[in-house]
């Protein structure tokens, strides 16, 4: 199996292709762009199986209904943000000069934590609110770890957008992410990826917790 890193928009925000060596592909965050993205899965002859999202934010959804539309697949959402997808309000798109950002109803809701299995692909769901309160991550076995806005190399998630708690996201991270693996790769919605041992080490917002 293997992942790789797509930024997408204005905002770059990542989005994570998971392969396998069936060329059956997971889609994780498509923020934007999404000729962009169908014309990368077509070169690499791809198949996604599904769209997952690791939250709601509008950065992380606009291509949701290009990809959705082109291969017919089902999305994956927190049940705590379902009705954000059609809401700018909620999403932030609202706010941002990009303009008011809809998309068409999650197909599935996660309504709570553990092992997850679509096509054959298999992984666990961690409930890591604070960001936004339906945030989740995705973990897989191999060695990786999609945190979505929760952690990020040298920083955490912004908690000053609706449904924020700072205090609530520094739990999740300490509970649901830093007990994995040190070697376990963490693939953050923005930026480089990074390492658990690495924040663990150096990440200014948790040290001292």
């Amino acid at each position: 199996m293997n992942w790789e890193q797509i930024p997408l928009g204005p905002l770059q925000t990542n989005c994570y292709i998971i392969a396998n060596k069936e060329k059956k592909c997971l889609i994780f965050d498509p923020g934007e762009e999404g000729s962009k993205l169908i014309r990368h899965l077509e070169q690499r002859k791809l198949t996604p199986l599904a769209i997952l999202l690791t939250h709601a934010h509008f950065d992380h959804i606009g291509a949701v209904d290009d990809i959705r539309n082109r291969y017919h697949i089902p999305v994956y959402l927190h049940e705590q943000e379902k009705g954000w997808l059609m809401d700018p309000a909620l999403n932030g798109s609202q706010f941002f000069m990009m303009g008011p950002i809809k998309v068409n109803p999650a197909d599935h809701v996660i309504n709570g934590e553990g092992k997850m299995e679509v096509g054959d692909f298999s992984f666990e769901v961690f409930a890591t609110p604070g960001h936004s309160p339906g945030s989740v991550s995705y973990y897989f076995e191999d060695g990786f770890v999609v945190s979505g806005d929760a952690l990020f190399q040298g920083s955490i998630g912004r908690t000053d957008l609706p449904g924020g708690n700072h205090e609530v996201l520094i739990k999740s991270i300490h509970e649901k992410l830093l007990v994995l693996p040190e070697e376990t790769q963490v693939l953050p919605g923005h930026g480089p990826t990074t390492t658990i041992e690495s924040e663990m080490d150096s990440n200014p917002f948790l040290n001292g917790f």
